[in-house]
This record gives structure tokens, sequence and C-alpha cells, in this order.
């Protein structure tokens, strides 16, 4: 891969890069992605394993900041999938296998070897499949407000209706008018929630919908070895906290928090949810190994 743009430029109070400094990283196969990442002076930063966040559909960079803010002291890896925040839509579409692949490239050129991943909602199944494809350098994985694809415990169809197209994400009028229905949690009572949604684009949204279409981590589950949290809301209209339950029976070595918020967990309660992250990933796993 070879670096196009600007430094990253590190906020005062976070580990995530601030967007305004993030660069483009473009790949020989004709992915590019728009990165930030937060290479840490600090001593107790560089004793941890650094933390790869993979965002929602649409979503970019700017979501994760509350959540990174929280975070303290861990150098964090961040990247806007192609199509959505400033990375460029491919011109075909792909499959998560595939993203995982991009991911794998972000990090050996920003020279990262081995690190934690943490994925939420539809980054949550990327999460998985990274972690599928890449058993050693992924050392612990946390799955927030996620499911496992194609055959999760659905929504009801007035919510999924209104994941089908970008229009919550390019129109501030409507997507403050069904936050609380879609989102869940705080989001039913605190509208400034969504007011860091960025506008995204059709193709890449369609993109990112094509890459889960048939895709299911259920019958490979079983198969991962990470220590893994998973973390749900107990009012999430878009991924019922059943899916959450299912995730943590199947992975074998995983355990389930539960947090009382919907959807949007890593904004609107971004300090409970960056502890249990913290605890998590600081702690020993069940051999005893930190």
């Amino acid at each position: 891969m070879r670096p196009c743009g600007a430094r990253t430029r590190q906020s005062p109070n976070t580990g995530l890069a601030t967007p305004t400094g993030a660069r483009c990283l473009r790949a020989s196969s004709g992915f590019s992605a728009r990165i930030s990442a937060s290479p840490s002076g600090r001593v107790t930063a560089r004793r941890r394993t650094p933390l790869l966040l993979l965002n929602g559909i649409g979503a970019s960079l700017e979501m994760l900041m509350p959540f990174a803010d929280a975070l303290e002291d861990r150098e964090i890896i961040a990247f806007d999938v192609p199509g959505s925040g400033k990375s460029e839509a491919t011109i075909l579409p792909y499959r998560l296998w595939m993203l995982s692949m991009l991911a794998s490239a972000v990090l050996d050129r920003l020279g990262y070897g081995r690190v934690d991943v943490l994925g939420v909602s539809w980054g949550g199944a990327l999460a998985q499949q990274f972690a599928l494809q890449n058993p050693h350098r992924c050392r612990k994985l946390v799955l927030a407000a996620t499911s496992q694809g194609m055959l999760m415990v659905p929504p009801r169809f007035s919510v999924l209706s209104k994941f089908m197209t970008p229009r919550r994400f390019n129109d501030a009028g409507y997507r403050k008018q069904i936050a609380g229905e879609i989102y869940g949690g705080k989001a039913r009572t605190e509208r400034l929630l969504v007011e860091e949604f960025r506008t995204t684009s059709r193709r890449g949204y369609l993109y990112q919908q094509l890459a889960l279409l048939g895709w299911t981590s259920m019958p490979w589950l079983p198969l991962l070895a990470q220590p893994t949290l998973v973390l749900a809301g107990d009012d999430d209209p878009v991924v019922p906290l059943a899916n959450a339950r299912v995730l943590s029976m199947l992975i074998r070595d995983s355990r389930l928090r539960v947090l009382n918020d919907g959807h949007l967990f890593l904004i609107s309660s971004a300090d409970e949810a960056a502890k249990a992250v913290r605890e998590f990933l600081d702690g020993r796993d069940n051999n005893g190994k930190a």
C-alpha cells in the first residue's frame, strides 16, 4: 500500500487521531481508506496491545471519537470503509473477507503486528471475519451491538426498513425524527446523540450491504479461539439482545456484558462501555495470559 494525504494529528484528549489529520492509504488492489492511527508516547499505552476499531455501516471516523476519548492511554487504529466517511467508494462490490485483507494491509503499512479488535454493529461482522482470518494477529475480540449475520434474530420490519438506504445519514431532520425508534436507549430522549453523523455515499452504503449478503458466522463461531467480550444494549431495536446471547453461547471463550442503553451505547454510554472494554483488554484470559 502507499500513503496519500495528510499526516495524523493526535487529539489532546484521546488516543485516536483527529479526523482532520487522518490520512489515506491506497492499495494496489484498488481499495483505498482514510485511516487514523495514534502511536502514543506514553509508557502505559506502549505496553498495551493496540486496538483496531471497526465501525458500523455508513459511519465515519468521527462517530467513534467519544468512545476513543473515554478509552485513554491506548494506541488506536481506525479507518473509513471504502465508500464511507472520506474513503473513496470502490468500482465493484466486495465481500467481508476482502475488507479483512484491507484491514491487515492497513496494519502492515502502519507497522502494527498483533492487535486487539473491536467491531460495532456492521463492523462487528467484519471483526468476526478478521478474527477468523487472522487467529494469531487478533489477540482479543470485542463485539459491540452486533450479530452473527444472516441467521440473526431480526428486528421489526419497521426498524429494518429504515436501514435499507443511507437517508438517516444524509437527512438530518429525518434522522432526528426516527433516532429513538431505530436506536433505542438514550437516543429516545437525547437527540443530540445523532448530531455527529456525517453524510455517506449511496454506492458505498449499498456495497457495505452487499458485503453482508448471505454472510453468517454461525457455523464457525466455535472455531474462534480469541477471548471475546460481547457488549449489548438492553434496548436495541435493530440488533435485539438475543443476538448477543447467541454470540456469547457459540464463542467458546466469551463473556457477555449488557448495558442499560440502545444501539448507540458506545457513544451515549461511552464511559461505561470504555471501562468494560479496558478491564477486559487489560485483564487475563482463561489461560491466565494478559
